[in-house]
């Protein structure tokens, strides 16, 4: 079984492949799509779209994982991670990939055991989970590894919550 996972932003959009097999969660891949400030918030969004459809012909993925925006300070930066949202779950329904969603708190509990985790304590957790050599650099990538690995977490645990 494939994950993939997405920490979505209008600046930045994280990802993080997983592979889910009887022997355990293998790392695929992880990185970020990064658009300019200086395009319009369409181009932006137009960019996002693409690059998701990209990565889900790439990998296929059997189950798509983004993070439930709970909380925000600032609307100005909420309204535009929802459509980046917006566009990431389109782009799941068109190939009908079903998607699951999850709050970094969520996410914390299940991966480090504690909802208020610092990034750092997330990326060793990631890095030593996946098995890796070093954690992911980014921050948004790291968070989206974390949400792939929520989701078999919680799929093993038959605990997934309703589909988004």
């Amino acid at each position: 079984m494939i994950i993939l996972g997405i920490d979505p932003g209008t600046a930045t959009t994280g990802y993080g492949v997983i592979r889910k097999s009887q022997k355990g969660i293998d790392f695929v891949a992880c990185g970020c799509i990064k658009t300019s400030p200086d395009d319009s918030p369409q181009d932006r969004l137009n960019q996002i779209f693409n690059q998701i459809n990209k990565l889900i012909k790439d990998f296929s993925p059997d189950a798509l994982v983004i993070e439930r925006l709970f909380f925000f300070k600032n609307a100005k930066t909420a309204i535009p991670v929802s459509q980046a949202r917006g566009v990431i779950l389109l782009a799941a329904a068109r190939k009908k990939i079903p998607v699951s969603e999850f709050t970094p708190l969520e996410v914390k509990m299940n991966i480090v055991g504690y909802g208020r985790a610092q990034k750092t304590q997330m990326q060793k957790m990631i890095k030593k989970l996946l098995n890796l050599d070093k954690a992911p650099k980014s921050d948004d990538a790291a968070d989206a590894l974390g949400l792939a690995i929520c989701y078999v977490y919680l799929l093993q645990s038959k605990r997934l919550p309703k589909k988004a």
